[in-house]
């Protein structure tokens, strides 16, 4: 069959799983991983903690999110999509709501971590898995477009929540991002369905389908989890730092919400460009480009002083920086089996959240330090190279290991 009839033969629907996912990943990774970025000034301004204390908010909900999208991951490959994302929906948007009522910060780290676990944890790793899954062809493109639906949500949700911190308090913001959590997600959730049945695999096929993959899943897997681990580092720190590095400077909240919102505009260009790149030149390479792109630039952002220079340079930064979760999950997808995707997946991002809450984390860290963020961002720097050298790494075996096939062929 070619390439052409193909792709005719997939169902139309594939499309419907793509933008739904991608709107319920905007929703949700927005407040997740960094829309908590814009409540470190307006906390500490009413109840004084530091902002490394308030960093760790961000960091157990990343944490629960972590652990969830294994648990979740697993669920979802052995029953039902619909019904995981379904309950991740209402758990998130139930637990946005109490967080609005806290006012001690382990009641923050605990809802915010249940949050992670049983929110976004049913969300992610489930919608991704599934999407690629639906797609013969093309899956890479596909994966671009849903990841291009979290980089939006990752510069609106900061951004809309900050206007509404401006209007209605940090309590009513809250409240607000809680009922359209619930609103937006549930009918969305009621969408999602499975691919097409196909003839159930024997076991020797499953076998055959690892069997063909240039490395065992149980190497793949963790070689990508530990990169991914560092690479993550890198990139949570403008996502968690980069509203107060520009406060900082005497900035207005809103004016610096703007600024991540413009390179997370950007980013969804990037994700789907990226995407389209892993289709063309390969997975592991288009992640190694987007990895060094991001390494090569993050530690700029201190040198910034100017709110047009941020704004610049966040369109140049957040084109090639979102490249690096399309390439990630798109890697996931090409170099494991599909009868386990979504664990796989849920393995590998349990890293990078992980990553994320502890990029975020030491950034707090080291400003109440310091009292500014050079250190930081020196750190994210840092940990972009060795996340550079463990992807080249893997991808000199994965090149050595073809060569070696084709040779014995």
């Amino acid at each position: 069959m070619t390439q052409s009839a193909d792709h005719a033969a997939e169902p139309a629907y594939r499309w419907v799983i793509v933008f739904a996912s991608a709107i319920m990943l905007a929703v949700s990774m927005g407040m997740m991983v960094n829309g908590f970025s814009v409540f470190l000034i307006p906390l500490h301004d009413e109840f004084g903690w530091q902002r490394g204390a308030v960093s760790l908010v961000n960091f157990w909900g990343l944490v629960g999110l972590a652990i969830g999208g294994i648990v979740m991951g697993r669920i979802a490959d052995r029953t039902s999509t619909r019904k995981v994302v379904l309950f991740g929906a209402t758990v998130l948007g139930l637990v946005i709501l109490a967080t609005s009522r806290a006012d001690a910060l382990w009641q923050f780290y605990v809802l915010f971590f249940i949050g992670g676990l049983f929110g976004a944890g049913s969300l992610f790793s489930p919608l991704i898995a599934n999407t690629g899954n639906w797609f013969k062809t093309g899956a890479g493109l596909a994966i671009g477009i849903a990841a291009a639906g979290q980089a939006l949500g990752q510069g609106a949700v900061p951004f809309g929540v900050a206007t509404l911190i401006g209007s209605m308090g940090w309590r009513g913001a809250l409240t607000s991002m809680g009922a359209i959590t619930l609103l937006v997600l549930i009918p969305l959730a009621m969408l999602i369905r499975q691919p097409p049945a196909k003839a159930p695999a024997s076991a020797q096929s499953n076998m055959d389908d690892e069997a063909a993959l240039p490395l065992p899943t149980n190497v793949v897997v963790p070689w990508l989890g530990i990169a991914v681990l560092f690479c993550c580092i890198t990139m949570s720190v403008p996502l968690m730092h980069l509203v107060p590095l520009i406060q900082d400077h005497g900035i207005p909240l809103e004016d610096a919400g703007s600024v991540v919102f413009l390179m997370m505009v950007v980013a969804i260009a990037g994700r789907v460009a990226f995407g389209k790149i892993a289709d063309m030149i390969g997975a592991v390479r288009a992640y190694l480009v987007a990895s060094l792109w991001q390494t090569t630039l993050v530690f700029f952002f201190v040198q910034i002083e100017t709110l047009d220079s941020f704004y610049l340079f966040a369109v140049i930064y957040g084109f090639g920086y979102a490249g690096v979760m399309t390439t990630l999950l798109v890697c996931v997808r090409v170099l494991t089996p599909l009868a386990r995707r979504a664990s796989a997946l849920g393995i590998v991002t349990l890293f990078a959240w992980i990553g994320h809450g502890i990029g975020g984390y030491q950034g707090g860290y080291f400003f109440d330090l310091t009292g500014n963020y050079t250190q930081t961002y020196a750190n994210a720097a840092m940990a972009g190279v060795i996340n550079l050298i463990l992807v080249g790494a893997l991808y000199l075996t994965i090149n050595r290991k073809q060569k070696a096939l084709a040779y014995a062929d």
